[in-house]
């Protein structure tokens, strides 16, 4: 075997092995804060998504039917950088507990991101409003480097905003 093919050979083992391992792992954010109202309440501002553009720092715009399989439309836009349009797909939409969307970079494997927001109330009547994305594919690690700073602070800043419109409004 020449140098020449063991090395495409190599590199083509690399690019598969790092391929099948990004769809399995890769890097996450994750963030939580707790919101004094009841669940349902919680998830009535984060389903009106018409309202999105009065007080969503982050995500600025989202349309659709929030239904398992539905695309979405949506515009994220963190402080100081240009706006992001994608459709990503509903996984979970699950009323009072859940929604939970991937969008991509082109195809599947390159750059997934599994956005979701969780709603979990406890027995104060508080909701626990848990706020992250999971990121595979192959530039999972590369590309999320770049952008992690922004839209941690994104998140945080929806949560802040989600708390301030539903603890108000109670």
């Amino acid at each position: 075997m020449s140098i020449l093919t063991t090395t495409a050979a190599i590199a083509a083992t690399a690019l598969v092995a790092a391929y099948g391992i990004g769809q399995i792992t890769g890097p996450s954010i994750s963030t939580e804060i707790e919101i004094a109202a009841p669940a349902s309440v919680v998830w009535a501002e984060l389903a009106d998504s018409d309202a999105y553009a009065e007080w969503n720092p982050f995500v600025k715009h989202l349309s659709g039917d929030l239904e398992v399989g539905n695309r979405l439309n949506v515009t994220m836009q963190s402080e100081g950088n240009a706006p992001m349009d994608f459709t990503p797909e509903v996984l979970v939409a699950d009323e009072n507990e859940e929604l939970r969307w991937v969008g991509r970079l082109g195809v599947k494997g390159i750059f997934d991101g599994e956005h979701y927001f969780i709603l979990e109330e406890t027995d104060r009547g508080t909701t626990v409003f848990r706020h992250g994305e999971n990121f595979t594919g192959i530039l999972g690690y590369p590309l999320l480097a770049l952008i992690r700073e922004d839209t941690l602070n994104g998140f945080l800043a929806m949560n802040a905003a989600l708390k301030a419109r539903v603890e108000e409004k109670v």
